[in-house]
């Protein structure tokens, strides 16, 4: 975690009972911004790892570009996820760097958690590499894709859980291994899970759900 002060983004928000029930219902909005734009492989193997873990507590996402940002977008629920350094598998070497630090880190302000998260595209790859070379070649990508998925939910936990607590084990814990970050299964222990099944957020989207009227034909 690290200290915010001033954080300002004018995006709409549906309020949980739908003041106009002819408008559909977005699901929670996941602003992102790369500071390179990563290969179609990462990107789709991300989202599919975030569903995989996030849909058992009943969330769902629709991706956006913040790039692309007008002012008038709605959601129940939105975060905003910024991509540091290169979110690609290229220049691997056969060696990890140890401690590279923080993975991925929210933003705090007067103790309040904020809806913005960084996650360091940079350290991941480079914990990661070593075992990232002796994964086949075709699967690499997806298997990056994977990790930076699990720390894009851990970072979502706090967000929408609205904690700044961890988990003793899986994807809410503090810290990860290697073989966690790769694995082919990595999921919320359920205490976790309730946290996020009984949250804020997904009070607000299963509201919006039951008051929307679907639009007529």
């Amino acid at each position: 975690m690290k200290q915010l002060f001033v954080l300002c983004l004018t995006l709409g928000v549906v309020p949980g009972f739908c003041e106009n029930r002819s408008i559909p219902v977005a699901p929670i909005a996941l602003y992102t911004h790369f500071d390179q734009e990563p290969p179609v492989g990462v990107v789709e193997a991300l989202h599919d790892e975030l569903e995989s873990i996030m849909a058992p507590m009943g969330m769902t996402f629709e991706w956006r570009s913040l790039n692309g940002v007008k002012g008038n977008e709605l959601s129940v629920e939105l975060a905003v996820l910024t991509f540091k350094g290169r979110c690609d598998i290229a220049g691997l070497v056969p060696h990890n760097a140890g401690n590279p630090g923080a993975l991925g880190w929210t933003h705090v302000s007067d103790g309040n958690i904020l809806p913005f998260s960084d996650v360091d595209c940079d350290r991941i790859r480079t914990f990661v590499q070593k075992e990232l070379l002796g994964v086949r070649s075709p699967d690499r990508e997806e298997s990056f894709g994977r990790a930076l998925g699990r720390v894009v939910a851990h970072e979502l936990y706090h967000i929408f859980a609205n904690t700044a607590r961890h988990g003793s084990c899986g994807v809410g814990k503090s810290a990860y291994t290697v073989q966690e970050l790769l694995s082919d299964d990595f999921q919320f222990e359920e205490r976790e899970s309730l946290a996020l099944r009984t949250s804020k957020a997904h009070t607000v989207l299963e509201n919006a759900a039951h008051t929307a009227t679907p639009p007529v034909p």
